[in-house]
């Protein structure tokens, strides 16, 4: 089994003396693991980094095992943000939940795009949280589990969508979530409409409804968490006082 592709990383850890098992998200293949020769050595260190691109040859000798793989970079890579330590943090926290939410080699070009669109914002402070939070709403779509908020499930009107059910995924307008307001997760304004800014609270309401059907349809099954640095981002942006 051979095949060449464009790839981000996203983990990588020790293996042997000098290797590394590297997780990446391929453009048409999805996710996959392989083994990378010499990944301890100075020059491969900073393209095995969270979000690095790269082109990936992999080869395997039956389909279904472990395969080898060359990287080679494409762009500088992740290091063009290590002064920034929030931007550095939703990195982290997007392909460490790609890499736990999706499946091993289940080609899903969307999650690709989505990880792709979110990094060429994160050097814009006041953008990349809206995005973040866009690319977690990508992934659950990606995953069979995409939210609906184009209409009101309880009345189908199209307008005033300002609550999502969280037993569903489904938008609820302000007059038929009223009675229900309490238990029902508030729809920031952003998350239906890419135009206009951010109000204070819109990051945080945005990441509580990803966060929730993130646990409920994908990690609760599976009988895990969020990944820990998806909890890291949320605690990094309070303290930024970003939500």
């Amino acid at each position: 089994m051979e095949w060449e592709d464009e790839a981000y990383v996203l983990s990588a850890r020790a293996h042997g003396e000098t290797g590394a098992i590297v997780e990446l998200l391929t453009q048409d293949r999805g996710k996959f693991a392989a083994h990378v020769a010499g990944a301890a050595s100075r020059r491969m260190k900073p393209f095995l980094q969270p979000g690095a691109r790269v082109i990936a040859r992999y080869r395997a000798r039956v389909s279904d095992q472990l395969g080898s793989a060359s990287l080679e970079p494409m762009g500088e890579g992740p290091s063009s943000l290590f002064d920034d330590r929030l931007a550095l943090a939703g990195l982290s926290a997007a392909a460490a939940v790609a890499a736990a939410a999706l499946p091993e080699r289940e080609a899903h070009p969307g999650a690709f795009h989505a990880l792709e669109a979110l990094i060429r914002v994160l050097e814009v402070p006041e953008i990349w949280p809206a995005v973040y939070v866009r690319y977690e709403a990508g992934l659950l779509q990606e995953l069979g589990f995409g939210l609906d908020l184009s209409r009101c499930a309880a009345t189908g009107v199209f307008d005033d969508l300002v609550y999502v059910s969280p037993r569903t995924g489904r938008a609820v307008s302000r007059e038929a979530g009223r009675p229900y307001h309490d238990k029902l997760l508030p729809l920031p304004p952003f998350m239906l409409s890419s135009q206009g800014g951010l109000a204070e609270g819109d990051v945080k309401a945005g990441l509580d409804i990803t966060g929730h059907f993130l646990e409920q349809f994908v990690f609760g099954p599976l009988n895990r968490p969020l990944p820990p640095a998806r909890l890291w981002l949320l605690d990094r942006l309070a303290e930024a006082g970003r939500l």
